[in-house]
């Protein structure tokens, strides 16, 4: 066999050009072969169709960067949720902007490895000016705030929750019943008491059985708050909590993976007042922040709070070339090889600026709201409470669970929408949450004319095609 061409991508970002118009191409004609927000059928439909296109995942004989790119790139797409597709609104999986994809492009091409100077020269300010710019947003008063990139708000928890250990010992976690799953898992990773759950029967955390929680408890606490919950949307009461956290001499971190990047919109910066007492705090920018995963920020007010990161291996910062000007950036995460994700970032914060990224979250928060008050004019329809960020739930008026749990389950494998779930207040929501900016008053009404035409016809012992 003759040996295979190099135009596979082993020559670096110069054998890029003869194969971007084939994953264009394949990204458009898997799009084109799916009708609507993520493809018919359900996994019975998806999975095998996937496993023809892929078969087999190991040939004898390689097919060639062509076929293998349009191949799989098309029935990738075919087969994917489409977060672009305004009726996709389950999670808080954004539509990534275009130029924050050809960024990460860029990242991947040039492949600089965040663990050593000699591997990321340039990459490396680049992030360290980012984190520090980042970290300034939160801590405006600050004189030397910082902040580590992450791959999300999970691995964001679990820093701050490894710091306060680190300063404290074996602290003791104090969570709203409304917190990120990741706050416990956290706690159970680093070997710490399991957390103290404070009820949150409004969705925010209870300020009343907090104090009383804080007066009883001994030793160092961590109290973590959200901004911003996966299931409704709430803020807690950020600046209060502060204050109780003040009173009893406890540290507070705040989970603000989902409405940090509010502080950007003048006219949503109120709703995270407060941040700025935090110890630590999650901002996920592959969510408000529209960036393909992963953008991940853990920011603290002080950079020498990041020095129990601090790890030394000689062949990546031998003392003598750190001494000689080399920057260490082993300290700036768990992880050794780690991608630039600060270069879509930065990127992104450079194109849009303060009034180009305040427009997109405005957008999307009213949005919410014409979703919000379009339920309200539906008799059919019961909505949960009007948004705090984007996060809107609603349900069939006079229906159970399971016929709110079928019509969900009936969109998704229709391929018509994605909405998430939630069960609160005693009963089960459909969940959606808008990230588009692009959405329409149209696009809402037609995702809740499918659940109310579903809804309708499940009442009567049918389901429609």
């Amino acid at each position: 066999m003759p040996t295979p061409p190099l135009a596979g991508g082993t020559t670096g970002p110069a054998a890029l050009r003869p194969l971007l118009d084939t994953v264009l191409t394949a990204l458009q004609d898997g799009a084109l072969r799916r009708d609507g927000p993520l493809p018919a059928g359900g996994p019975d439909t998806v999975t095998p169709h996937l496993r023809t296109a892929l078969h087999p995942v190991i040939p004898d004989h390689g097919t060639g960067a062509q076929h293998a790119l349009t191949t799989l790139i098309s029935a990738l797409t075919q087969g994917a949720a489409d977060p672009a597709d305004p009726l996709c609104a389950a999670h808080l999986h954004t539509p990534p902007l275009a130029l924050a994809a050809a960024a990460d492009l860029a990242a991947s091409a040039l492949n600089p490895s965040m663990d050593s100077w000699d591997q990321a020269p340039a990459a490396s300010a680049l992030e360290a000016d980012l984190t520090t710019a980042l970290a300034t947003e939160i801590y405006p008063r600050r004189t030397a705030p910082d902040a580590l990139v992450t791959t999300g708000g999970t691995e964001a928890n679990q820093l701050a929750l490894l710091l306060a250990r680190e300063r404290h010992g074996p602290v003791q976690t104090i969570r709203g019943a409304n917190a990120h799953h990741s706050i416990t898992r956290a706690a159970w990773l680093l070997g710490l008491p399991e957390p103290i759950t404070i009820p949150a029967p409004t969705g925010v955390m209870d300020l009343t059985a907090l104090a009383d929680t804080l007066a009883r408890l001994q030793g160092p606490l961590l109290v973590t708050a959200t901004a911003g919950t996966t299931d409704t949307g709430q803020i807690d009461p950020l600046s209060d909590i502060a204050d109780l956290c003040s009173t009893h001499g406890a540290e507070l971190h705040i989970d603000a993976a989902y409405g940090g990047p509010l502080l950007f919109s003048p006219t949503h910066r109120s709703k995270v007042h407060g941040l700025d007492r935090a110890h630590s705090v999650t901002l996920d920018l592959h969510k408000l922040g529209w960036q393909p995963a992963s953008a991940g920020i853990l920011a603290v007010p002080d950079h020498h709070h990041l020095d129990p990161l601090h790890h030394h291996a000689p062949y990546l910062n031998a003392d003598d070339d750190t001494e000689a000007g080399l920057p260490d950036l082993l300290g700036r995460s768990l992880r050794t090889t780690r991608r630039p994700d600060a270069l879509k970032i930065a990127v992104t914060l450079q194109a849009l600026g303060r009034t180009g990224l305040a427009d997109l979250i405005d957008r999307t928060c009213t949005a919410a709201h014409h979703l919000a008050d379009l339920i309200t004019k539906t008799p059919t329809l019961d909505l949960y409470e009007h948004p705090t960020i984007t996060t809107v739930l609603f349900r069939p008026t006079d229906t159970d669970d399971h016929t709110v749990a079928t019509i969900r389950r009936t969109l998704l494998t229709r391929g018509h929408a994605v909405l998430g779930r939630t069960h609160t207040n005693g009963r089960l929501w459909l969940k959606a949450t808008l990230l588009n900016p692009h959405t329409t008053p149209h696009d809402l009404q037609k995702l809740l004319d499918l659940v109310t035409h579903l809804a309708t016809a499940l009442a009567k012992g049918s389901t429609p095609r």
